[in-house]
Order: structure tokens, then C-alpha cells, then sequence
């Protein structure tokens, strides 16, 4: 567990930049604005007869938001809705898993965890997966599940799960040239796998970043997402702990980072059963990123 092991000091050691003010060092800057490549589909008739009335115009679903470039073209970060008082907050969780970890699932290590979803499910929470490419590659039939669900969209959190910045927390590094083509290869991952509610958004491993990394990331299209609410799920034993330091952080427009690994957090699920019928009793409603970096 060395690699995920050190994931939990990183989630703790990482700080956030409010994400609605440009720095010149590009730790909160905004990102390119992707567009939707969908077209509506047929126009009713002028004047339909009753027995063959015209088509309906296809329904096109919206593209999701991202954040304009910054300075020089970086990768921008967003961290959390920095503006007004709407009571939503954004649950996501990293599916972690690095590219040299197969012999350890194929010896019943757990990277998944189907009952974390299924309690999200059953409580009707809108939820992000950050997840990586090779636990796509590990869980195909999960991601497709998870990718299927409109409650849920999948975001980018690497291929490999490698630092995109040295040092960070001991994990191997990215090559500069390579860390594009490492996100595109996740994305492949998804697609391969067959989910279809994926967004373009990406978290760094570890939350470590610089930027000549968010240069090198530029080319993928992405906004890189963090938070600024840290769970301390990761290898915590302690589902009330986990719970208590996410309801004390938790503000209007917060960004929540958990985990949906068993085997690295393995109290996460009963922790989300005491937090959200805390939240939902202090007036606050669940979204995924894509609804909080529109509102």
C-alpha cells in the first residue's frame, strides 16, 4: 500500500487557491471553454396534420463547463464555487489505482468499492468519480455502470496514477512530454469500457502539481479540479472522524475529495451514511462538478 499509503499525506498537504482569482503563478487560473460537438436533430413541421404529426427537435445535452486558459495557456485549477450562498456541495472520490498494482488485485486487493455506489445510489446522491484509467481497465463492467448513471459522471484522474510534480509524496513521475498522452489514455480507458457520462475534468495524483505541469496538461483540454474540503477517509478507521472533519469543513460550494477504493478507505461508505442526512438537514443539496462550476 506504499503508493496509496503516501496519497493520504498528499490529500492533507496540499493547498488550494480560490479558484474565482487568476494568479500569475497559475495555481487557480481559468481554463479553455470546451464545445459541444452535438447538433439538434430534425424540425417540426409547420404545420403537422394529425395523423403524421412533424419530427421533435433532438434534445441536445449541454456541454459541460470548464474554465478559460490562463496566463500563457496553463491548465486553470478550480477548487470550489467561490461566489454566492446556494447551499450545494460536491461529493467526489478518487478511484484510485496505479499501473503497477494488477498483481495485487489479481491477490484479492479490493481497489473498488460497489457498495460505496450503491449507497449513493440509494440516498440519491450526485456524485463525481475521479477515477484512473487502469481502474477502468481493472473494473470495466463498474466504470460502464457508474459512467451509465445520470446521478454520476466520471472524471479524468490519470492513467497510471503517477505525480505530475516532483517530489510528491515518493510516487513515480509523469514524464513532462507524457502526461497529456497519459490523460488521453485514461479518457480511452472510459471509452473502452463504455461509460458515457464523462466530463472533461482531471485531478492530479497526490494533488500535486507546478506549472510546467499544468503547461504540459494544456494540450489535453482538461480543468483540473481539486477541492477544498479534505475527507481524511484515506486509510482512516474511524468512519465518525471522517464524517466530523467533512461536516466542518463543508461550506457553500464546497468541494469535497473522498475516496471509492476499499483497500485505502475502507470506512468511506459509513461515513457517507451519517454525512448526508447531516448535510441534507442543514438545507444542502448534492451536485456533481459539472453543476457547481455552472452555478
Amino acid at each position: 500500500m506504499a503508493v496509496l499509503g503516501l496519497l493520504s499525506a498528499a490529500l492533507v498537504g496540499c493547498g488550494t487557491q480560490d479558484a474565482e482569482t487568476p494568479a500569475p503563478n497559475a495555481k487557480a487560473t481559468a481554463k479553455a471553454t470546451a464545445t459541444a460537438d452535438a447538433a439538434t436533430a430534425g424540425t417540426p413541421s409547420p404545420r403537422p396534420s394529425a395523423a403524421a404529426p412533424g419530427p421533435k427537435p433532438a434534445r441536445v445535452p449541454a456541454a459541460p463547463p470548464t474554465m478559460a486558459p490562463g496566463p500563457g495557456g496553463l491548465t486553470p485549477v478550480y477548487t470550489h464555487r467561490a461566489k454566492g450562498t446556494e447551499k450545494v456541495v460536491a461529493l467526489t472520490f478518487d478511484a484510485d489505482m496505479t499501473a503497477d498494482q494488477g498483481p495485487r488485485a489479481a491477490d484479492g486487493e479490493h481497489f473498488d468499492n460497489p457498495e460505496l455506489i450503491a449507497t449513493l445510489r440509494r440516498l440519491k446522491v450526485d456524485a463525481t468519480v475521479f477515477m484512473t484509467g487502469r481502474w477502468a481497465e481493472e473494473y470495466p463492467d463498474q466504470a460502464k455502470s457508474i459512467g451509465g448513471d445520470p446521478r454520476f459522471e466520471i472524471a479524468n484522474h490519470s492513467y497510471s496514477h503517477y505525480a505530475f510534480a516532483s517530489p510528491c509524496y515518493g510516487l513515480p513521475t509523469v514524464p513532462g512530454p507524457d502526461m497529456a498522452s497519459d490523460v488521453q489514455r485514461a479518457f480511452d480507458s472510459f471509452r473502452d469500457a463504455g461509460a458515457v457520462n464523462v466530463v472533461p475534468y482531471f485531478r492530479f495524483p497526490g494533488g500535486c502539481y507546478d506549472d510546467a505541469a499544468l503547461r504540459a496538461l494544456a494540450p489535453a483540454g482538461v480543468t483540473a479540479v481539486q477541492w477544498d474540503v479534505v475527507s481524511g477517509d484515506a486509510f482512516a478507521k474511524d468512519a465518525d472522524a471522517v464524517a466530523e472533519q467533512v461536516l466542518d469543513g463543508v461550506k457553500p460550494g464546497s468541494l469535497v475529495v473522498m475516496h471509492c477504493t476499499r483497500s485505502a478507505a475502507p470506512v468511506t461508505e459509513r461515513a457517507i451514511r451519517r454525512i448526508v442526512p447531516e448535510l441534507r438537514a442543514r438545507g444542502y443539496r448534492f451536485v456533481k462538478v459539472s453543476e457547481l462550476m455552472s452555478r
